[in-house]
């Protein structure tokens, strides 16, 4: 087999090894989000502390926020469903973790930044918004639709 012809495989399967890696990261990442966001909210009370711990003004108001907003933003990244939308305020919510829960030991150093939970949920957030749902998505299925009656947006890339 000549290389020419293994490069052109290689480069028409990358549209479906994008989509499925974008579904992999929604799926792994919404779940979880759904995962953090009912535990938030199974505990409101311990929730409610921690934040009030943390000194965050209202914790109880922003205990049943950002566990409701984990909780439906996760359900949406799984599903595919406004992601870019989603990913942003989910993405916002894991830099103020990093700010407030993580402060004291996420700013060490680079591994210790990235040993925290927040980080493989703002990663999977950022390529949530830079790259969209990919083709296994209900993003997917809207675009025509949302393109005829907006011609200037995309959801999809």
């Amino acid at each position: 087999m000549k290389l020419p012809s293994i490069l052109q495989r290689f480069q028409r399967a990358l549209p479906t090894v994008q989509s499925l890696t974008l579904l992999f990261v929604r799926v792994t990442c919404g779940w979880n989000f759904f995962l953090a966001g009912k535990g938030k909210l199974g505990h409101i009370e311990a929730t409610t502390e921690f934040f009030a711990s943390l000194s965050l003004p209202a914790p109880h108001a922003h205990a049943v926020l950002i566990g409701s907003l984990e909780m439906v933003g996760g359900l949406l990244l799984l599903s595919g469903l406004f992601t870019r939308a989603i990913a942003i305020p989910l993405a916002a919510t894991m830099i103020v973790a990093y700010a407030t829960a993580h402060r004291e030991e996420g700013f060490l150093s680079l591994s210790d930044f990235t040993d925290q939970a927040p980080f493989s949920f703002l990663v999977a957030c950022l390529i949530a918004i830079a790259f969209g749902a990919g083709r296994y998505s209900i993003d997917q299925y809207l675009q025509p639709w949302i393109a005829k009656k907006y011609p200037i947006a995309s959801i999809v890339s």
